[in-house]
């Protein structure tokens, strides 16, 4: 099936290699969704984050010890995102290392503690869609945006540790196998993200406080929301370190303290750009659908490598922003109460002549190209009649060609796997 051009070049870029940051400082990059670090010191070795998957974690443990077979003294989780977490019963195997976390370490199923019931069934399937689980590679699936396609599933999200020692909001400076660290909270994707500086190397892991995309400010999985003004003062935060070496969670190590500057400056431009302009356009009475549809980033941000809409994208994120911080009613009263989707569906076919006068139109809009406007139109049809097949199996069609335009791999997965839901091929 087509893919976008500019997708079709992760494949090579994601691919696995251990790469060398330092003397004693190594990444396991492309072999899962996330990296995985480890810092050899005197006595044991030190893993920073763990993969998503027990498969993955044993690829990269069997590399790291093609260099060291000193035993595993100690993790440490930079956030409690399960792509960073599922592989630590591999890492810990035969050894009982200390694991360290933010006090704030929390289960990432809806990225909140609860001790309520969440919709835990709507998330798991929207989890799958978001991430392309059952897609084919290489045709469907290339790659999540921010990490490889062609990687292990065995034992996805199975090897997870809770830690045993939890790191407060001050933080700490440790000697870990001769190794001096400094663990420092510093809240971004998620707030109980934590980072690790090893000043002697000049080394700063970042966590996904920053990666190559436009950050993901909203999961379509569903998440709560991901606070934009503290994400941005974080990465002033991690300016500060001056690093020669940033160690993101998902994509490629910086080994420039230039180039990192610069980078960080970007990504904090562009956060905070897209929470100002939705800030000002709510202040200005638009709705929520308008500012979806009108913040883009600036020319000299969008063209940029680190922030192209691999993962991330700005829309979702002016929808989050409104809705995070002023809830889901967007001003307009209309909006105040609305009809049910079977009567609207039911009106707007009678206005525009009946249901083969839109059907009429959804065809135009698919031979066309306009695969938004073609959604948006015969969804009504299902709305109508959720058993009118032929519509099922028509917006099954258009959602694998949208999908094909995407550059953003999140929203080509949704459609993709929502195309074979629909079509009962998974």
């Amino acid at each position: 099936m087509r893919t976008h051009p500019e997708l079709q070049a992760h494949p090579d870029y994601f691919r696995k290699s251990v790469v060398q940051l330092a003397d004693n400082v190594y990444q396991a990059f492309g072999f899962a969704a996330s990296n995985a670090y480890m810092i050899v010191g005197d006595d044991g070795v030190i893993i920073i984050d763990t993969t998503e998957s027990t498969g993955a974690a044993e690829n990269v443990l069997a590399e790291f010890r093609k260099i060291t077979n000193l035993p595993v003294h100690t993790i440490i989780y930079t956030h409690s995102h399960r792509d960073h977490v599922s592989g630590a019963s591999v890492f810990a195997k035969d050894h009982n290392p200390d694991i360290l976390a933010s006090e704030k370490f929390s289960d990432d199923f809806l990225a909140v503690a609860s001790d309520h019931p969440l919709p835990t069934q709507a998330m798991q399937a929207r989890t799958k869609r978001q991430f392309g689980i059952g897609l084919k590679y290489p045709d469907e699936f290339i790659g999540i945006g921010v990490g490889p396609g062609d990687r292990p599933m065995q034992g996805l999200g199975a090897g997870s540790l809770p830690p045993t020692r939890r790191i407060g909001e001050d933080g700490e400076h440790l000697t870990l196998c001769g190794v001096e660290l400094q663990l420092v909270m510093a809240p971004g994707e998620t707030p109980d993200h934590m980072v690790i500086w090893y000043p002697e190397k000049n080394v700063l892991f970042c966590g996904d406080n920053f990666y190559r995309s436009f950050p993901n400010l909203y999961a379509i999985r569903g998440t709560v929301y991901r606070d934009f003004d503290t994400w941005a003062d974080t990465l002033d935060l991690l300016m500060q370190f001056n690093a020669q070496i940033l160690a993101p969670g998902h994509t490629k190590a910086i080994t420039n303290a230039d180039e990192i500057k610069s980078l960080l400056t970007d990504y904090r431009e562009a956060i905070r750009h897209v929470t100002e302009q939705t800030r000002k356009g709510m202040d200005a009475g638009m709705t929520i659908d308008q500012l979806a549809n009108s913040v883009t980033l600036p020319d000299d941000l969008a063209k940029k490598p680190h922030l192209r809409e691999y993962y991330g994208r700005v829309d979702w994120s002016v929808r989050a922003y409104c809705v995070g911080t002023m809830g889901w009613f967007d001003g307009n009263p209309t909006s105040l109460g609305t009809l049910a989707p079977d009567e609207e569906a039911k009106r707007f076919i009678e206005l525009v002549g009946g249901v083969d006068a839109l059907m009429a139109a959804v065809e135009k809009a698919h031979s066309d190209g306009e695969y938004q406007w073609a959604l948006q139109l015969i969804d009504r049809l299902i709305y109508l009649d959720s058993s009118n097949t032929q519509a099922i199996h028509l917006k099954a069609d258009i959602l694998r060609e949208y999908a094909g335009e995407q550059i953003n791999c999140p929203a080509r997965h949704y459609y993709l796997r929502s195309s074979k839901e629909m079509k009962s091929e998974i």
